[in-house]
């Protein structure tokens, strides 16, 4: 009997211990639960963290996280409102304000997750579909750029270097998108609290004419530097050529000073030399003559000379044996 009373009293405590366990539940910090009693809500979310009680077997604890929550979309495909199709990745916080109205229209996170990617891509596509790409792309309108400082007059009244201009840029196109999606995905108990462009990039299947358009543009202006560079280059070597020359005549100019000087120094010494007597001059005057014949006559040289000419006198004083004659 007493055996029996002993078992009793255990499974009692054993059944009362696991009714006290499936009564009591605890809240984290970082979430809210929503009580159900089979699958219909029971009174209001509890939101405060701490140890809780519910009705054992009956009811069940649903948490929903109330932290901030992310979303990542995938790159999607669109046009722009000047017919540019580009992919658009973005990214956007969120977190669940209203827990109830959370849990009854949505249940979970990936479901909640599904509905964002529907609200948040369509307004995406609308937005992007009333701006131009530069639109989208440029951030503020207030942006200054750097000018080439190479560019010419004419290049600068043809705006090159010049950004087109914007009416609003993406941080309002960002501010569009964030205020519409807002209001749709208030009615789930979301709180939409950013969202922002993460890659803006053309579509794959024009890509290759973009970039061979960018190319093209580029190669313009590499070739513009290189006609300057031949141009300047050109420049240089002429100038180089034209100072050459200026060097060179400058050198020969002095040269045939010089040379002009030592002649003119030469014959004043050899005048000083042989102008000394009669005797002198003449023996200067047959020097210089036979000089003259070394120079002018080689082997084969026919010479026809008129017999009062000076460079034959010598000649027609000489004997055959090599020896003068008196005239």
């Amino acid at each position: 009997m007493n055996k029996i009373l002993r078992t009793a009293i255990l499974a009692a405590v054993v059944i009362g211990f696991y009714v006290a366990m499936s009564a009591v539940y605890t809240v984290s910090e970082v979430e809210q639960v929503i009580v159900t009693q089979f699958g219909k809500p029971v009174g209001e979310p509890i939101t405060t963290a701490g140890l809780k009680v519910k009705l054992p077997f009956v009811q069940e604890i649903n948490p929903i996280d109330k932290r901030v929550l992310e979303w990542d979309g995938r790159p999607s495909d669109m046009p722009t409102k000047d017919k540019l199709y580009i992919s658009v990745d973005l990214f956007a916080r969120w977190r669940i304000t209203e827990p109830l109205q959370y849990f009854l229209r949505l249940r979970d996170e990936r479901s909640a997750q599904s509905r964002l990617d529907d609200i948040l891509g369509s307004e995406t596509r609308n937005a992007v579909a009333k701006h131009e790409l530069i639109e989208i792309i440029r951030t503020t309108k207030d942006r200054t750029p750097l000018r080439d400082t190479l560019l010419t007059d004419a290049e600068r009244d043809l705006n090159m270097g010049m950004l087109v201009p914007i009416q609003k840029g993406r941080a309002l196109v960002e501010r569009q998108i964030f205020e519409a999606a807002a209001e749709k995905v208030r009615v789930f108990g979301i709180e939409l609290l950013d969202i922002r462009f993460k890659r803006i990039n053309y579509n794959e299947s024009v890509r290759p004419k973009i970039y061979d358009r960018m190319i093209s543009e580029r190669r313009q202006i590499a070739e513009r530097f290189l006609s300057e560079g031949n141009g300047e280059a050109a420049r240089i070597r002429g100038n180089r050529v034209r100072d050459l020359n200026k060097i060179q005549s400058e050198a020969y100019r002095d040269v045939e000073e010089i040379r002009g000087a030592a002649d003119a120094k030469a014959t004043e010494i050899y005048a000083k030399a042989y102008n000394q007597s009669p005797e002198s001059v003449a023996f200067y005057e047959f020097t210089r003559t036979m000089q003259a014949y070394k120079s002018i006559l080689s082997e084969g040289t026919t010479l026809v000379l008129s017999t009062d000419s000076d460079l034959f006198k010598f000649l027609k004083g000489m004997s055959p044996d090599g020896r003068g004659s008196r005239r």
